[in-house]
């Protein structure tokens, strides 16, 4: 699945044939993704201009000048491709600009989502009611996750998952940065020191910055808008690296941490 740095670097890669551009046409190829698409989805974007791009959490934000913002979700074979040679079979919805570029969202599975929102109430559209702090804004800091873990006995990486707690964070970063920590995925949360909450942090950053430096990691059906493939899963020091060898002489494990694969290394994560 697509996770924050995909979709910040599929946010960016739309922002160059997007932004300031007249929607000229939209073309819908199937009325659903997981659910259907809003019934005025087509009317509102024709003829509208696009002000700006952006992101919350897991979710592409595309603002329209009519006071509207499309919001995208990527679901897990989600991608948006950028002039194709043709139109696929999993190119649902279609969006020409007035520069003639033709942008295509694909989604073989259709998990992902679409639906519009008024600009002026983000913060009220339902997935984003409860969502904890952006991980690379300044409200993410050491005593907002104690405060967070106080007296919880479940396994700090599942607590990092909660969209609750810190918005947008996915399996494979959260494995990443309690890596660089040194915390074991599996320690009560509310045992994880202060001195370690503060190395987590900018640990989460780091992470998350390096992989959009490096266009995401692809796996199976992710790719930027442009084609490219992301080179992030290169660096990856544990995930899906189960029985390689870590940088401190000890050995990658996975376990297995409500129904997802969790890796680290027991020799440096404590």
């Amino acid at each position: 699945m697509p996770e924050l740095p995909e979709v910040e670097t599929t946010v960016r890669g739309l922002a160059r044939y997007l932004e300031g551009e007249r929607i000229a046409r939209v073309t819908l190829n199937r009325p659903d993704l997981r659910r259907p698409f809003p019934p005025d989805l087509v009317q509102m974007m024709t003829g509208a201009r696009v002000e700006r791009l952006g992101r919350r959490a897991k979710y592409g934000l595309i603002d329209l000048d009519r006071g509207q913002t499309m919001i995208f979700h990527l679901g897990m074979s989600g991608r948006w491709r950028i002039d194709p040679e043709e139109v696929g079979k999993h190119d649902h919805l279609v969006v020409e600009t007035g520069a003639g570029h033709v942008l295509a969202l694909n989604d073989a599975r259709r998990f992902g989502s679409v639906d519009l929102w008024p600009t002026d109430d983000l913060a009220g559209f339902r997935p984003f009611t409860d969502m904890g702090p952006e991980p690379l804004g300044a409200d993410l800091d050491a005593e907002h996750l104690a405060d967070a873990f106080a007296g919880r006995i479940s396994p700090i990486k599942v607590l990092l998952l909660d969209q609750r707690i810190v918005a947008g964070l996915g399996n494979i970063y959260v494995c990443e940065a309690l890596h660089r920590a040194g915390i074991r995925p599996d320690k009560p949360a509310g045992k994880v020191s202060m001195a370690k909450l503060k190395l987590l942090v900018p640990a989460i950053r780091d992470v998350l910055l390096e992989s959009i430096a490096a266009g995401g990691s692809s796996m199976r059906d992710y790719a930027k808008p442009d084609g490219e493939l992301g080179y992030f899963a290169t660096q990856w020091q544990v995930y899906g690296r189960e029985g390689e060898p870590c940088h401190c002489s000890g050995t990658v494990e996975r376990i297995v941490q409500s129904g997802r694969s969790t890796f680290f290394c027991r020799n440096c994560q404590r």
